[in-house]
């Protein structure tokens, strides 16, 4: 039994965009542009806050906060558009959510529990400021 060569084609379906298409990818393009603005001017602001020999780390803490948050919503913005996940339904979207979510409270918690560890080290461990700090006395 011979195995005849066939010459039929694979296609895949091109979607060319319509109208709604490319409002919907302008309206993400200015969005998201004003957005990363937005974050540009404000890193431009620390720096010069930081240039200033007074600066305030009260100031530059809320800007940090702003800029993370400003880069969430763009994270979370690029995975509603360009990876469809706004128009899936919700049990999928909590599939990919709950696990991101844990996995950053598990980082967090880590990061908590080692400041604590390098707190506790610092107060209780008489013998730390000794390994630690050079001793000033010409030898």
């Amino acid at each position: 039994m011979e195995h005849q060569a066939t010459t039929s084609e694979i296609t895949f379906h091109h979607h060319v965009p319509g109208k709604e298409n490319v409002k919907r990818i302008i309206k993400t393009l200015i969005i998201l542009s004003i957005i990363t603005a937005i974050e540009l001017g404000l890193g431009y602001t620390i720096y010069l806050i930081h240039k200033n020999p007074d600066f305030s780390h009260g100031l530059v803490l809320g800007i940090k906060g702003v800029i993370v948050i400003l880069s969430l919503a763009k994270a979370f913005y690029i995975v509603s558009i360009f990876m469809h996940l706004g128009d899936e339904i919700r049990n999928m979207i909590m599939t990919i959510v709950v696990p991101l979510m844990l996995f950053i409270w598990f980082i967090a918690a880590f990061l908590w529990d080692g400041n604590s560890y390098k707190n506790l080290r610092n107060n209780y461990d008489k013998h730390f400021q000794e390994r630690t700090t050079e001793k000033h006395g010409g030898h």
